[in-house]
């Protein structure tokens, strides 16, 4: 087992960018009051059209981004939010965009240079008579933001420039986009107490330790409505930072009963996302006292907003708020289980395949012409 200092990973810049995230989020939202009335601009026409798809795009961990905000934005906006992510648009885009009605591309990228970000935006072009285009991004160099920068029907959401990380794994990129769509579209939220929230979150790295530590063999993290899609990008998250080095699985609450139970055993620790919506966190706490019962009040771990309570991990200052602004927070979490875990086993963080198995900004893709 390595040290104290570098269990924790000091030094890292994985650990940087999870630790500067409430400062980044400040500076987001900052950004997006500078811009609001060039957004507005932009937005408000296409927003008056009722017939308008939108539609959130993104690749790997930027494609979760729209799976946590799309069910937010269907129901403040009241119309069709769709999250696709742009590796199914790029491979399927005539059945995907079938319906040519007005569209709202919405494109999160970190660096904006994987293959599918700028092809997703083409086939996009290509197939559908009415389309605009919301690029945010957190590299002004990359070529997603040099493919839209001048474009009348585009318009590009620079990220604060510490949200490009230099990690492997999108961090700081990750919450800065998904608050930043929130703000762009959802009006205002208390991002002081967001970023509160996340600083008790940081304040708790021993306790998660202790977690990663117990060298769980699988990991299940289950969450509702948008915070499935958290749950898939905590997931994700410990998959590439430990190199695989433990399974780790995601599913909604009231899905993991339907055949994914089955990979529960003994060895087994299940994080379960609470949603702040009592009738959907009614459907959490079921599948967690139903998993206490098999695994353990020890295996079992509910991460909520709230007073603490046995078998929670409860952060405070966050009453009220919806799932799609709790992610922001919850998230901290599970990047720190990540971090750790990683730690623990001896991976380089930053770096986890040397070899070039899998790399920060995907390699290897072909984009084939549309044809027709």
């Amino acid at each position: 087992m390595t040290d104290t200092l570098q269990r924790a990973g000091e030094g890292t810049a994985t650990e940087r960018e999870i630790s500067q995230q409430p400062d980044v989020w400040r500076e987001a939202a900052a950004r997006i009051r500078e811009r609001r009335a060039e957004l507005d601009g932009f937005l408000a026409p296409l927003l008056a059209r009722p017939e308008l798809r939108i539609l959130l795009t993104g690749a790997g961990t930027s494609a979760f981004i729209g799976e946590v905000a799309a069910p937010f934005l269907t129901g403040r906006l009241r119309r069709r939010v769709d999250a696709i992510a742009t590796t199914d648009l790029v491979a399927d885009p005539v059945e995907l965009l079938a319906e040519d009605v007005p569209t709202l591309l919405v494109s999160f990228a970190r660096s904006g240079d994987s293959p599918e970000s700028t092809a997703a935006t083409d086939v996009a072009d290509q197939l559908l008579g009415d389309v605009h285009h919301l690029v945010i991004t957190c590299d002004p160099n990359g070529a997603l933001h040099r493919a839209h920068a001048d474009r009348d029907d585009s318009f590009v959401l620079e990220m604060p420039a510490r949200a490009n990380d230099e990690g492997f794994a999108m961090t700081s990129s990750f919450t800065s986009m998904l608050l930043s769509v929130l703000l762009v579209f959802g009006g205002d939220a208390d991002v002081d107490a967001l970023a509160s929230a996340a600083d008790w979150v940081l304040g708790q790295r021993n306790r998660v330790e202790a977690i990663a530590v117990r060298e769980p063999a699988r990991i299940v993290y289950l969450g509702s409505g948008s915070l499935t899609g958290l749950a898939r990008e905590s997931a994700l998250k410990l998959l590439e930072t430990a190199a695989g080095r433990i399974v780790a699985v995601y599913d909604s609450s009231l899905g993991f009963r339907h055949g994914p139970k089955a990979l529960v055993d003994a060895r087994t620790f299940v994080i379960v996302f609470r949603s702040g919506n009592a009738y959907t966190r009614a459907y959490d706490d079921d599948i967690a006292a139903e998993l206490r019962e098999t695994l353990g009040e020890e295996n079992v771990l509910t991460v909520t907003a709230g007073e603490p309570g046995d078998g929670l991990f409860a952060i405070p200052g966050l009453d009220g708020l919806p799932d799609a602004l709790l992610a922001l927070p919850y998230v901290v979490f599970g990047q720190l289980f990540a971090l750790h875990t990683s730690q623990h086993y001896g991976v380089a963080t930053d770096d986890p395949f040397p070899n070039g198995t899998v790399n920060r900004v995907v390699q290897g893709v072909t984009i084939h012409p549309l044809q027709g």
